[in-house]
């Protein structure tokens, strides 16, 4: 009986089989598996934040609704401040102040942006994992409230 190889992505056998002369089958294997997950966790957070009720304001913000998403030492330097959004994307929160208004007046002198984040799959996976786990804490947070 001959033995068909281990195949967890369901291509036929030729395909793995190209790995085996060609390296960089590799990388493209690595690259389909990410962005499966990718999406997968992307589906999964719109289904989680939609049951957020209410969608939190982000602390401190006056006019921006937002859960930070703290990826740990994964955070890259070259952003802000990574914010999901209620309609489950992820942005970078931009605070501006302008000092040259009314400074008697801080609510008019500050401008809230949030500017999408166009993330590689790799990037994307490690934030959104971050964003469903912090959604879960408040979603149970929510359902505890409610109880009481």
């Amino acid at each position: 009986m001959q033995h068909k190889p281990y195949n967890p992505c369901g291509r036929a056998a030729s395909a793995m089989s190209n790995q085996e002369t060609d390296p960089l089958a590799y990388k493209a294997h690595a690259d389909l598996i990410v962005e499966r997950a990718a999406e997968q966790l992307r589906r999964l957070l719109h289904e989680a934040v939609q049951k957020l009720d209410p969608f939190p304001p982000f602390p401190g913000a006056f006019f921006t609704y937002g859960i930070e998403v703290e990826p740990g030492g994964l955070a890259s330097h070259e952003r802000g401040c990574v914010v999901l959004g209620p309609d489950a994307e992820l942005y970078e929160l931009e605070v501006e102040i302008d000092f040259s208004q009314d400074a008697s007046d801080p609510v008019a002198a500050r401008e809230e942006r949030l500017k999408k984040l166009d993330l590689h799959p790799c990037d994307y996976v490690v934030y959104a994992y971050h964003a469903l786990s912090r959604v879960v804490e408040l979603l149970l947070e929510q359902a505890e409230t409610r109880e009481a």
